[in-house]
């Protein structure tokens, strides 16, 4: 780097402009060159994919291939469909509880991490293993803690004098159950990015607070919090979109023919459905379509509020 700079010194005026067009030049195709297969990769899988369901919700696709455009038939029949209505209301549900008590609970657990105690490598580690844990593994084991006959959580409650309710089939519990797993298999993620942010905030701020005799609890709320709360904004616009596309969860949790399936039916397990089992194809982009559209209409709403609760430290 000294040496570049000793010979850049050197140059005359126009033999540097010279350098350093062709400097930039080849800094740009270098950068390109990495940027590509993320680009290609984007394309092919993200934007490819969505011109194709935004066409597809205006067709009608056969039982043996082929489609018809049908225009707003689609659209029309999905304003009018109940099941929608409640799939909707589960998916609202579900984010509704899971994003907010998954934020606070992250916060509370990154913050015992981030101070000094003993073993906290360990822990860290602990708590990240449901994020690269297969959610079919996850699925699984809380079947077997949810089973209303053998599970540990009535056992435990059996313990107490509690008779445990069905978790999986009873209507009334299944959202209850759902909302507990996707909690705890959201935490890992959450608790990374916010001991991320936590380890940016600089100790000066919490030395002058002691200094003023400012608590624990003092600081927590008039330092931590504010300083933390772009890593705050960040983790709540993926935990909501990831809450409404929930889906794999409730696919391998809860069968066809499980009595409390339309309880935790969410938009994206009804487009399966209708996209995969009732082979409507058509009806099933459309319902991708009015997904997509509430999930940008929240995050853009998110973006616009984030200007007077978000503290940006220069």
């Amino acid at each position: 780097m000294e040496s570049r700079k000793k010979f850049i010194s050197k140059m005359t005026i126009p033999d540097k402009r010279k350098f350093l067009k062709r400097y930039k030049k080849e800094e740009v195709l270098t950068a390109g060159l990495f940027i590509t297969p993320l680009f290609v990769g984007i394309i092919i899988f993200y934007f490819i994919p969505l011109i194709q369901s935004v066409f597809y919700s205006f067709t009608e696709w056969g039982m043996f291939g082929g489609y018809k455009f049908v225009g707003l038939k689609n659209y029309q029949q999905l304003f009018q469909d109940k099941e929608l209505i409640g799939a909707l209301k589960n998916t609202f549900t579900y984010a509704f509880f899971t994003v907010p008590c998954g934020m606070v609970i992250a916060i509370f657990i990154a913050v015992l991490l981030n101070s000094k105690i003993k073993g906290k490598g360990v822990y860290r580690v602990i708590y990240f293993l449901p994020a690269v844990t297969m959610t079919s593994a996850v699925a699984m084991i809380w079947k077997w803690m949810f089973n209303s006959e053998y599970g540990i959580l009535n056992q435990f409650l059996a313990s107490l004098g509690i008779t445990g309710p069905n978790w999986l089939t009873d209507p009334k519990w299944a959202m209850t159950a759902l909302v507990i797993v996707g909690i705890w298999s959201s935490l890992g993620t959450s608790i990374v990015i916010y001991l991320a942010g936590l380890q940016g905030i600089s100790s000066n701020f919490y030395e002058a607070a002691e200094m003023d005799g400012a608590g624990p609890i003092k600081k927590f709320f008039s330092i931590t919090v504010p300083l933390l709360t772009p890593t705050m904004f960040f983790t709540l616009i993926t935990s909501i979109i990831g809450a409404l596309q929930i889906y794999d969860l409730i696919f391998l949790m809860y069968s066809e023919t499980n009595p409390a399936l339309k309880s935790v039916q969410s938009v994206s397990y009804l487009f399966y459905r209708n996209a995969f089992v009732f082979n409507n194809k058509g009806y099933g982009a459309a319902i991708v379509v009015i997904l997509l559209v509430i999930t940008l209409l929240i995050t853009v709403i998110n973006f616009v509020l984030q200007k007077k609760w978000v503290h940006y430290s220069s």
